[in-house]
């Protein structure tokens, strides 16, 4: 009997790099899982990878239209043990490049998205479901070209702890995934040698000297969302190298 034995999970953001790492593997654990994405390819991907019985939906997060009709895809699942708020992107640009366009965009599809899904899918959340925003480092490395990611990221944080306040008493816990560094394709918008060189230049300066696969950041989120971490709300995980170790 595996930990998601019985359960039902639906993640965001859940067909490539941590995503798809944590849904196939709570597969693997017995439990049935959800996924959404937005790319063709993606999605096509999680559905060569994942069990017949997973259910893969196309969905923008950034769109507030979108909310009811996840909701009633959702249904399909009868309720949720878990829910995992993983979707998102990245773009960096000096402070003098924002504008209201760039803002809006990344905080529509990183804060708002995430909050109206919640928002939502509470109400198909079972007693004693567990909840994992996925937030980043960037919250807390004070980069130059990283303003709005940033924002939007400390704002999941924000956000989580809150969400924690309001549903402990239905004892659904809610907790935040802080990745750093890991190898997934959230740097696409970097060339890939400069992707490499940044990486590589990135994990001389980690205590751990390397950066993180995909498959560890998920384990974290996939502990946060078991029932190990039955005691466990309103809490960050840094799954970073030891980046902003202090």
């Amino acid at each position: 009997m595996g930990r998601f034995s019985g359960k039902r999970v639906l993640i965001t953001g859940g067909t490539s790099g941590m995503g798809l790492a944590g849904a196939k593997r709570i597969a693997d654990e017995g439990g049935q899982v959800a996924v959404t994405g937005y790319s063709a390819e993606h999605l096509e991907e999680a559905a060569r990878l994942l069990p017949a019985d997973a259910l893969i939906f196309k969905n923008d997060a950034a769109d507030p239209e979108a909310v009811q009709q996840l909701v009633e895809q959702v249904r399909q699942l009868g309720g949720l043990d878990g829910l995992w708020l993983n979707a998102g992107y990245a773009q960096v640009g000096p402070i003098e490049e924002v504008d209201a366009g760039f803002f809006d965009r990344m905080m529509n599809a990183n804060a708002r998205g995430p909050l109206l899904q919640l928002a939502g899918l509470t109400g198909l959340l079972r007693p004693n479901a567990s909840v994992v925003l996925t937030s980043s480092t960037s919250a807390y490395e004070s980069s130059p070209l990283t303003s709005v990611y940033a924002a939007t990221k400390g704002a999941m944080i924000s956000m989580a702890r809150c969400c924690a306040a309001a549903l402990g008493p239905r004892g659904i816990r809610v907790n935040v995934l802080v990745p750093g560094p890991i190898e997934t394709n959230f740097r696409n918008f970097l060339a890939q040698d400069i992707r490499r060189q940044f990486e590589d230049g990135l994990a001389t300066q980690l205590p751990l000297r390397r950066v993180g696969s995909a498959a560890e950041a998920a384990a974290v989120a996939l502990f946060l969302l078991s029932d190990d971490a039955s005691y466990v709300t309103g809490s960050q995980y840094a799954v970073d190298g030891g980046l902003t170790m202090r």
